[in-house]
């Protein structure tokens, strides 16, 4: 069991860059899936980005942030990460960290374990 809680959020301007955190309380964390799900204000929630555990490392992203966002972790530190650059107003949004055991997808179901969310506003 982990427990996942974010942190980075904030405001920032068009083009401008923000690295989010969520460090995971927990054993075994390298051998979950860590995702980022992101609810833009009045939509529904969307997929952002996932990496696998279990020493595959391998990473994932929505069409909408590949090639501006990227997703790392730090297992000695219980840790990922999400690098957000060339921001852009439309990702102005709660960004939630998800973890799963079981299943590596980009299904909210799929995920056991949610952080409480960090506020990221892009400014035009």
């Amino acid at each position: 069991q982990v427990q996942p809680v974010e942190s980075g959020g904030g405001l920032v301007q068009a083009g401008g860059s923000l690295r989010l955190s969520c460090a995971a309380a927990g054993r075994s964390f390298s051998t979950y899936t860590m995702s980022w799900f992101r609810q833009p204000p009045a939509k529904e929630g969307e997929f952002v980005s996932r990496i696998n555990g279990r020493g595959s490392s391998t990473t994932y992203y929505a069409d909408s942030v590949k090639g501006r966002f990227t997703t790392s972790r730090d297992n000695a530190k219980n840790t990922v990460y999400l690098q957000m650059n060339s921001l852009k107003p439309e990702d102005t949004a709660v960004y939630y960290c998800a973890a799963s055991w079981f299943k590596s997808t980009p299904f909210y179901s799929d995920y056991d374990y949610w952080g409480q969310g960090t506020q990221v506003t892009v400014s035009s």
